[in-house]
């Protein structure tokens, strides 16, 4: 059976790019319809995420030129990892593949044969995995690759160098729609939903046009998110370290008595402020990541929701 294909596309304040992306959707759309990999009535649905330029009026337009093109508007900007949310469950009773991408033309679309000729295959989830970084500079490369080793030694269960570029069949979709936390991190919670998975993997070019959403600060806000919401191994490192600063501060307690008794006691201004700066550090530092859970826990509790569509280019 010919699988109907949905390429999910976040859009964030993407005027500039968009109208030089959006036909390359297209063309792959068509490309594999004419292979017989799917079906005619593929779609390309775009999310746009609360933009404040001219995105969404740029996807109505494309949504009236196209059948193809369909677009869905959330009623304000709620992050990338929520668009995508919203794009995968808006597609998920209507197909029966999903492919999410970004819109700024980097990853390579052409990847996408690879990834339906998996699925074909009889894989449910395929991974996009970069195979190089070399058109990153220094800086990035290095805060990049450094960011999924810290996530899998912080116990977070994730695929090295992918972002959110995967296909995901609507079975583990169906499935996926049960897990109902806030907090998102995609490319950490779509693995554990399990399913028979593989990886694609491809070249990464530079942005086509307009300016990246992602700046180091909301890879280290994403990076801490990712961490948090899947796993406590933080929690249990700050009890590991509770306990060896208890023991050292034992050992120096008997160390103070022993030369107090013997007479060999000294003023130690210095050394004590140095010790009470150091516990009380770390005391603030433990105190942040658990306040950093707790948040999350006070979050959840709320049972917001986690996108609204205020907007579709086409009638129910």
């Amino acid at each position: 059976m010919v699988p109907r294909l949905y390429i999910v596309i976040p859009c964030y304040n993407e005027q500039e790019v968009l109208p030089i992306t959006a036909p390359m959707f297209l063309e792959k759309i068509k490309s594999l319809a004419a292979a017989g990999k799917v079906t005619e009535d593929s779609r390309v649905l775009f999310v746009n995420d609360g933009s404040k330029d001219n995105t969404w009026n740029i996807i109505k337009e494309l949504s009236v030129q196209d059948e193809h093109y369909i677009g869905i508007c959330q009623s304000r900007n709620r992050g990338h990892q929520a668009a995508v949310l919203a794009g995968l469950m808006e597609a998920k009773d209507v197909c029966d593949i999903t492919i999410s991408i970004d819109c700024d033309g980097q990853d390579d679309i052409n990847a996408m044969d690879e990834m339906v000729d998996a699925y074909l295959d009889g894989c449910e989830v395929v991974y996009g995995v970069r195979s190089s970084r070399e058109t990153d500079t220094f800086f990035k490369r290095f805060t990049a690759q450094s960011f999924y080793k810290f996530l899998a030694m912080m116990g977070a269960e994730v695929v090295y160098n992918h972002a959110d570029y995967r296909l995901i069949s609507s079975k583990v979709l169906k499935e996926f729609a049960n897990f109902k936390e806030v907090n998102l991190f995609l490319r950490g919670m779509v693995p554990l939903v399990g399913f028979k998975s593989t990886s694609v993997s491809y070249s990464r070019a530079e942005r086509i046009a307009g300016e990246s959403h992602y700046p180091l600060k909301k890879m280290i806000a994403l990076a801490v998110d990712g961490i948090t919401s899947l796993s406590v191994k933080p929690l249990r490192l700050i009890m590991g370290f509770g306990m060896f600063v208890a023991i050292v501060s034992f050992i120096g307690v008997i160390w103070a008595l022993v030369t107090a008794l013997l007479g060999h006691s000294v003023s130690g201004w210095a050394s004590m402020t140095c010790i009470i700066c150091f516990v009380s550090g770390v005391q603030l530092i433990c105190l942040g990541i658990i306040g950093e859970y707790i948040g999350k826990i006070y979050m959840e509790s709320k049972q917001r929701p986690r996108y609204i569509i205020s907007e579709r280019t086409w009638e129910e």
